[in-house]
């Protein structure tokens, strides 16, 4: 059922999984801006959210310098509340995109049903290239045109995947307590993803 949900899982939820939650929102906003369409509509086309598997920062705001490359481009932090996965968020969503393998291990052995809808985000972004985009369903600006092919990419992604080796570089580096330049290249590699998934979706 629309809107298209995508969840981000990282460990604390302060720092990687927000960073890619705002950053694909931001990406759907701007292709919406380039179809000439109200950017307002993004969150009703795909619903991009958040969850760490550890909840020792639930209700804390972003870590400072992640809202900060946030903001630097073009994004928004505002109202985000860190906070812990838990099975309805996985059962709720179309694609499960994590920072690390392990932590795409953590989210299959709690829900396992989700396996085939749930990549390391490097992974994700490496697999959308050996897509063949033609073959989705129609590319509109609906919530059902838009969760439809969605759920088709997830679907091509996954059987992409079969006999593909996984990258040790497809992890994010944790950049708790690191410096900004750190940020800035965690933020560059999230945004290697989530904008070609936002084209994918809204061409």
């Amino acid at each position: 059922m629309p809107p298209f949900t995508v969840l981000h899982v990282c460990m604390g939820n302060i720092c990687r999984s927000p960073m890619a939650e705002r950053l694909l929102a931001l990406a759907v906003r701007e292709r919406l801006t380039r179809r000439g369409l109200d950017p307002a509509g993004a969150d009703g086309l795909v619903h991009s959210h958040s969850a760490g598997t550890g909840g020792w920062h639930a209700g804390e705001e972003m870590n400072p310098p992640a809202a900060r490359q946030v903001t630097a481009r073009g994004g928004d932090v505002e109202g985000f509340a860190a906070r812990k996965l838990r099975s309805e968020h996985i059962d709720a969503a179309d694609l499960v995109l994590t920072a690390t393998a392990d932590q795409q291990e953590y989210v299959v052995a709690l829900r396992p049903d989700a396996a085939a809808r749930t990549f390391v985000l490097g992974e994700f972004g490496r697999l959308l290239g050996a897509v063949d985009t033609a073959g989705l369903p129609a590319a509109e600006a609906t919530p059902d045109a838009v969760h439809a092919r969605g759920v088709a990419l997830v679907a091509a992604a996954h059987d992409a995947r079969h006999g593909a080796t996984p990258l040790a570089t497809d992890d994010l580096d944790d950049p708790w307590g690191r410096g900004d330049q750190c940020f800035s290249r965690v933020a560059d590699e999230i945004e290697e993803t989530v904008q070609p998934l936002a084209v994918a979706l809204l061409p």
